[in-house]
């Protein structure tokens, strides 16, 4: 299964969406646009580090600083079971930008730019 990260909602300079889902809604892992999986163990450390030290959004991995987090959760099984939310939505990181670049933020509206792209580094393993 391979899920595009689609921007949900763009309005008022304000973007949210999947930055990255590593499991579907049956637990499912799921390959990105890169061909990689990303275990949601390894997904929810990633954000959390984007979030402390971090928070600036980019341009195509290149441009930083065009947008700035405002909302980020990571969606865990342990914490979809305590919401009463098991099976009804994926595993994985939903976040919020408001674009203060109008260059970028005329992108979005356009179409241009229709989805999130995580970035960083990570040692590959081969699955089996």
């Amino acid at each position: 299964m391979k899920i595009v990260a689609k921007i949900a909602k763009a309005d008022e300079h304000l973007i949210f969406g999947w930055a990255s889902v590593a499991a579907d809604e049956d637990g499912i892992p799921v390959v990105d646009s890169e061909g990689d999986v990303i275990p949601i163990a390894e997904l929810e450390q990633a954000a959390y580090r984007f979030v402390e030290f971090s928070g600036a959004g980019g341009e195509m991995h290149s441009k930083i600083g065009v947008a700035h987090l405002v909302e980020s959760v990571i969606f865990t099984p342990e914490k979809l079971a305590t919401l009463g939310l098991t099976g009804e939505i994926p595993l994985g990181w939903w976040v919020g930008f408001r674009v203060t670049d109008e260059a970028v933020w005329q992108k979005i509206k356009s179409g241009v730019y229709s989805m999130f792209s995580i970035g960083g580094r990570a040692m590959r393993e081969e699955l089996q």
